[in-house]
């Protein structure tokens, strides 16, 4: 498994979108959710439309954990959610496979992220970006690291720092202003 990292810079997060968005409504909005949430990919990809449609918070079980998680649903991706669900059923995948009548799998949504992502220069990009991009941004908003350890679910603050990779972004800080 490659290491990837969160994409630091909101511009780019921008032209991340509108590529997305020109291939299909279904990219983009896989990396919307995926950057709102910061769900891991294997808990995003079942998902369907009644699990969002008209909700205020998401239930599910994550797969990787097993554990119960309810995550609010800001207002901005409600509105995403509320236009991307429009006319379709129910019972249809968020992220569903053109292929086959099941979500696309996470080989797909790789290629999907990291191919846009090498189309903008942008390089150690893969699924967990998304769930690493929420979680600097939100650390970076709200200096709040142990909200961000429990929505994360990790077991210390420092686990959580280094993965959305501000302790790389510290010590870059530090060795640029230092000098002999």
């Amino acid at each position: 498994m490659n290491f990837v990292e969160p994409i630091r810079d909101p511009g780019k997060i921008e032209d991340m979108k509108r590529l997305l968005l020109q291939q299909s409504k279904r990219n983009y909005f896989l990396f919307v959710m995926g950057i709102n949430t910061g769900l891991r990919i294997s808990d995003l990809l079942p998902l369907q439309v009644r699990d969002v449609k008209g909700k205020s918070h998401l239930l599910i079980n994550e797969k990787k954990t097993k554990k119960r998680k309810k995550f609010k649903l800001n207002a901005g991706l409600r509105e995403e959610i509320s236009r991307y669900v429009t006319g379709k059923d129910a019972d249809e995948y968020l992220f569903a496979s053109t292929k086959r009548p099941q979500p696309i799998t996470r080989t797909r949504s790789y290629q999907i992220i990291n191919g846009t992502a090498a189309k903008l220069g942008l390089t150690e990009i893969g699924c967990h970006t998304m769930r690493k991009t929420f979680g600097y941004f939100f650390y970076k908003r709200t200096r709040d690291i142990a909200t961000l350890q429990m929505i994360f679910n990790h077991s210390h603050p420092q686990i959580t720092l280094r993965y959305i990779g501000i302790n790389q972004d510290l010590m870059d800080e530090a060795v640029d202003r230092f000098s002999l």
